[in-house]
């Protein structure tokens, strides 16, 4: 029997549909592991689950949302069209591979990665217009773009991304990138929320979780979740998964969010999207 239904907000978006601001992520989730990973999540409440076709687990997701018996309605399946299909033609094939895995609906398609030296972001994202109008994809976004491809999609009068998951965590605010999403009234999703596991060992912030009764993984997603931003933490524990729901039942004043903002040094756990070009 499930858990119980941890009450997650939702926030709009700007094609008019709701997105729960706390989901589950399947990044470096091994594919031969995550059926059984993503069920557990399942099980413990987690109803938005974000995957990517870069991952190759795709398939796992929507075997275990297909043996959880619960409607396909309920879940919230965001994922991610790869480098190496932004041409149209092979975007929509691609889409149609993952439709299949995913049980023929993908509720947010992103963008991976703008591929910033050599693409032109305007062509990827006419491609994903595309597959919006013509296949079973609700709403369209983007994954770690800078403020200059945001403002290449606007100069060719082409439409808003709904989202843009970009690297968000307490050694890498990235709020200037955050502003120029909100600006633009595109939602912030914030990927390598606790740094790839860096915060684990910060004292400021085990005094703080210390102070508040709270595990330093609770502490940093509600600091995620306060800022206004769209959150997924992965875990293969399911102990731990349940731990990474519980952000609703405490809040972290004025002076404890800017003590954590104010860890900010630059380090970026992952990839500059300003130079970022894998294209496997």
């Amino acid at each position: 029997m499930s858990t119980p239904q941890t009450y997650i907000p939702t926030i709009e978006l700007n094609d008019g549909r709701s997105i729960p601001q706390l989901g589950f992520g399947t990044f470096q989730v091994p594919p031969a592991d995550t059926e059984k990973v993503v069920s557990d999540a399942i099980e413990a409440g987690y109803r938005h689950l974000d995957t990517a076709q870069m991952y190759g687990n795709e398939e796992g997701v929507g075997r275990a949302v297909a043996a959880s018996g619960i409607p396909r309605e309920e879940f919230w399946i965001t994922t991610k069209l790869n480098n190496t299909f932004h041409e149209r033609t092979a975007a929509r094939e691609a889409t149609e591979r993952s439709l299949e895995a995913l049980g023929g609906r993908i509720d947010l398609y992103l963008v991976h990665w703008p591929l910033a030296m050599h693409d032109d972001v305007a062509r990827v994202w006419e491609a994903m217009e595309e597959v919006r109008s013509d296949l079973a994809v609700d709403s369209i976004g983007v994954s770690n773009f800078t403020e200059a491809n945001l403002a290449r999609l606007a100069e060719a009068g082409l439409s808003t991304p709904t989202v843009n998951q970009i690297e968000s965590n307490p050694y890498f605010v990235n709020d200037e990138l955050r502003a120029a999403c909100v600006e633009r009234g595109i939602a912030v999703e914030a990927w390598s929320p606790l740094a790839q596991g860096s915060v684990f060992g910060d004292p400021q912030l085990t005094a703080l979780a210390e102070q508040v009764g709270r595990t330093v993984s609770q502490v940093v997603l509600r600091w995620v979740l306060q800022r206004g931003d769209i959150v997924f933490p992965k875990s293969s524990s399911p102990a731990r998964m349940q731990e990474n729901l519980a952000l609703f039942d405490f809040e972290l004043t004025d002076e404890q969010m800017a003590s954590v903002s104010a860890l900010h040094n630059g380090t970026r756990s992952g990839p500059d999207p300003d130079v970022f070009d894998w294209r496997g």
